[in-house]
């Protein structure tokens, strides 16, 4: 079970950025179990979307409150956000990103505890809700996730997560986090972010309102909607349960790290 949900390559991976254990006085405490186990664990919870306390010890060996425990302190070292851009360096590396068209989305998700960066839904009755924002490349894989209030408006969330995409090694060349060209729809409709994607020589290809249809918008950014069905595969994300967008967030990126880790092992098609 342990070595299905984390594979040795991206077992290998995680050891860079897994912060060292903490040193133990001699004769006493009980033994620390592996970071690998509750890796797993961590991925069980998240792609099966059960709780804590649901977590099979027996098939894994830490408890749930161990797995949760080491969950916060590995998401308070950012682990989660430096394994992601470990995994787009090596697919970089091999030449799968393709950066000439990319595109940006959002999708809501239910906050049934509410808690930091929800919001209420303005199309849905006012109930508390979170986005998921993110940017893919071209082929799908997600370069740049963030998370906000369901009551932020789409257009807010380009600047930053395209700030937030990383410098990522090429096959060829120097490293590279700027697209050539940026596909949105309607929500993004705003002069200031052409303007904005411009001055860092990106192309916006962003869908005018009254002009343009979106089914001729669709044949650009299904890739990006097929990336948010990959992300509901971590099912611990079709609700958020988390009260604090910390660890939310770090589910997000945890989530966005397997999609790009199954292109890398050649599971997830292009």
């Amino acid at each position: 079970m342990v070595e299905r949900l984390v594979p040795d390559e991206l077992w290998n991976l995680f050891q860079k950025v897994v912060p060292d254990a903490p040193v133990r006085r001699q004769g006493g405490g009980r033994r620390r179990h592996g970071d690998r186990e509750v890796l797993a664990a961590i991925v069980f919870v998240a792609t099966s979307g059960c709780t804590w306390q649901q977590l099979p010890s027996a098939s894994f060996g830490p408890s749930g409150a161990t797995a949760h425990r080491r969950f916060a302190e590995w998401s308070k070292a950012r682990v989660w956000a430096k394994l992601h851009r470990l995994v787009l360096d090596e697919l970089g590396s091999r030449g799968e990103l393709d950066w000439s068209r990319c595109a940006i989305d959002s999708v809501n998700m239910r906050a049934l505890k509410r808690g930091n960066l929800t919001g209420p839904n303005p199309v849905d009755r006012g109930k508390y809700r979170s986005k998921i924002h993110l940017i893919t490349e071209w082929t799908g894989l997600p370069l740049s996730v963030g998370i906000s209030g369901a009551n932020l408006h789409d257009s807010q969330a380009l600047e930053p997560l395209v700030r937030g995409i990383p410098p990522l090694r090429s096959r060829r060349g120097p490293r590279r986090r700027r697209p050539t060209k940026l596909h949105g729809d309607k929500g993004y409709d705003y002069d200031h972010l052409r303007r904005w994607l411009r001055s860092r020589n990106i192309t916006p290809s962003i869908a005018r309102k009254g002009i343009e249809s979106s089914q001729r918008l669709g044949c650009h950014r299904w890739t990006v909607e097929r990336t948010v069905a990959w992300l509901s595969g971590c099912r611990r994300l079709n609700r958020r349960y988390e009260r604090k967008a910390a660890h939310f967030l770090a589910f997000v990126g945890l989530a966005a790290t397997l999609i790009c880790y199954r292109r890398l092992d050649g599971l997830t098609p292009r």
